[in-house]
């Protein structure tokens, strides 16, 4: 694919051009453009929106709207991903956001990136109960296990299912994902990694499954 239509790409996300990023994507794809590769320039563009929103050009509509387009992007891309992945799998990830966020952004992307690279992804949602992580665990025996969370009131929520996790018998690692995150929170909720990159995300997840 050529640079000027991942730029039009780009810069379609980063206006909030809704209809105009979608023509682009389908354009792509159907054109055998790398989904990675797609996902990669969306994320530019999603960059740039949080730029302008910190620059006080975009309102908290726009990052909303900049997540919507992004949600849209990956209905049109997953499929293509399962297609070219059909049996290949790399691992089962058990995914979700803690109760008391609902934030998912981060996670959408994680789990194309995963999905993208052969691993089975289930995600839980957001907002989701420490008993329905350590139920779902305990159900399906993932890998690996990824908690997301933005906020900083959802550090206590991570903690709160790692030990639920851990009290229902489940030992596999436990990563935990978020803007905000650092060492000594990862040490506080009891989990085995931190990131606060969902490409990172992606580089522990391949590490664990080797």
């Amino acid at each position: 694919m050529n640079r000027d239509t991942r730029a039009e790409l780009i810069t379609a996300i980063a206006e909030l051009q809704e209809e105009a990023a979608l023509d682009l994507v389908r354009q792509r794809l159907a054109d055998g453009d790398d989904p990675l590769q797609i996902v990669e320039d969306c994320q530019a563009g999603l960059m740039k929106v949080g730029e302008r929103y910190e620059q006080g050009e975009y309102f908290l509509a726009g990052l909303v709207m900049g997540g919507e387009i992004f949600r849209q992007v990956m209905k049109l891309v997953e499929p293509v991903v399962e297609r070219q992945l059909s049996g290949d799998d790399s691992g089962y990830i058990l995914l979700g956001t803690v109760q008391g966020d609902i934030h998912s952004l981060g996670k959408m992307i994680l789990s194309l990136l995963l999905s993208c690279n052969g691993f089975t992804v289930d995600d839980l949602g957001v907002d989701v109960p420490p008993a329905q992580f350590a139920a779902r665990a305990k159900e399906t025996s993932p890998d690996v296990i990824a908690l997301s969370g933005l906020l900083t009131s959802s550090y206590e929520s991570m903690r709160e299912t790692v030990r639920a996790l851990r009290e229902t018998g489940i030992t596999v690692p436990i990563i935990i994902g978020g803007g905000q995150l650092s060492a000594g929170v990862c040490e506080y909720v009891g989990a085995d990694y931190w990131t606060t990159d969902a490409v990172d995300g992606l580089e522990i997840c391949r590490r664990l499954a080797d």
